[in-house]
């Protein structure tokens, strides 16, 4: 999106147009829908502006839910834009520890804001890009409590708030088609900055989830959230906004549901044993928080192998925290052989799990072409060192 598309998008009747339209359709047939609203009179700039939010809103559900329908976006600030059940929390966190003046620096199009300004706290908003902080005021205008400021996070005077809440830009500059930032160096603000300001005043840091644990701050509270089985983010958190003997934390959300596991340091996994009745496979949070081995006790599982974040156990026991298969047959790894297997049980339809194998799932699927009409789920994977390819069903 460049200025003077904006500037068409922000128009009244741009708005009002935009607004109007049923929620987008991907099977439409776009052409009769531009030529429709150009036949009503509304000029080519527009349909083309009008167009894409409608596409973007339609995406944007998924984190946002019906908030959507009323709000704007990029596409880089919507792949970047906190889940609003994510940013509730983030939210939370703020009220919980008395902290009412925050300091957004690099909010994007605004989601943790809204979160914040709906909670009642007092938010400035801050984002170096204009066209990212004009879309962000539009979707805080609703808010009284939020104002956005167009501005670098280093400028902004932080005495006249209680507590930071930082979102360091990981893609590249732009507003569309950009690439993902792998070099923590080159994040804006940069991490350096980010951790001076929660050595300071209690701050909240986004990141990604795969950020190097060697770069975590020893005094951090380290949050890693997973939804609907997805990891999404790393949150740091510093001085009140931390929780006491919390040092690492992982928070599933699936289903509207909630859970947490959480200690004061990295646990011990338990030790290798017997492939058991069960098998588990942690949430993806449990195994980047490190908290396998606490998962493993709770479950009076052990571990399939060195190295390897797969659980066993003789009985089953639900937990929100992993994932758990009855193990019906251990088959043949080789893949002739299991090809063999496979055909001979008449599957057709293969889910394929692996972990500490090098193995491409989508590629072996092929080369098995299997044709039966039964439908099953392997996990290739080692256990005890050896590599093993398990026929399990879900529990």
């Amino acid at each position: 999106m460049d200025r003077a598309e904006l500037l068409e998008l922000m128009s009244p009747d741009a708005l009002a147009l935009l607004d109007a339209l049923p929620p987008y359709d991907s099977a439409a047939d776009v052409v009769r829908t531009v030529s429709e609203l150009r036949n009503a009179g509304h000029p080519p700039a527009r349909v083309a502006a009008v167009l894409s939010q409608a596409k973007l809103r339609t995406k944007a559900a998924a984190k946002f839910g019906d908030f959507a329908t009323r709000m704007l976006f990029t596409q880089a600030g919507l792949e970047q834009a906190t889940r609003l059940q994510v940013a509730a929390r983030h939210a939370g966190r703020f009220r919980s520890a008395g902290i009412h003046r925050v300091a957004d620096l690099g909010c994007g199009i605004g989601g943790d804001a809204m979160a914040m300004a709906a909670l009642g706290l007092t938010v400035t908003a801050v984002d170096v890009d204009e066209i990212t902080a004009a879309i962000a005021a539009y979707n805080l205008a609703p808010f009284p409590t939020a104002e956005v400021v167009n501005a670098t996070a280093q400028s902004v005077d932080l005495a006249a708030v209680d507590g930071v809440y930082l979102d360091p830009a990981r893609r590249t500059a732009g507003h569309s088609n950009t690439n993902r930032i792998t070099n923590p160096d080159d994040y804006s603000p940069s991490l350096d900055f980010a951790f001076d300001v929660a050595r300071r005043m209690p701050t909240g840091i986004k990141l990604g989830p795969g950020l190097d644990r060697d770069l975590i701050p020893s005094q951090v509270e380290a949050q890693w959230v997973s939804v609907d089985g997805h990891v999404v983010e790393l949150g740091l958190w510093s001085g009140v906004l931390a929780r006491s003997g919390i040092l690492r934390s992982a928070l599933v959300l699936s289903g509207g549901q909630s859970a947490e596991l959480h200690a004061s340091a990295d646990s011990d996994d338990e030790p290798i044993g017997d492939l058991g009745a069960y098998l588990y496979e942690p949430d993806g949070a449990v195994i980047r928080a490190r908290l396998i081995g606490d998962l493993a006790r709770s479950l009076n599982a052990r571990m399939v192998s060195d190295g390897i974040a797969y659980l066993t156990a003789d009985t089953a026991t639900s937990t929100p925290f992993a994932t758990g298969f009855r193990v019906l047959e251990t088959l043949p790894f080789h893949e002739k052989e299991l090809k063999r297997a496979l055909r001979e049980r008449d599957i057709g339809t293969l889910e394929i799990k692996k972990r500490g194998v090098d193995v491409d799932p989508a590629t072996l699927r092929i080369r098995l072409s299997l044709r039966g009409s039964q439908s099953a789920t392997i996990v290739l994977t080692r256990v005890a060192g050896r590599h093993t390819a398990l026929l399990v069903e879900r529990v």
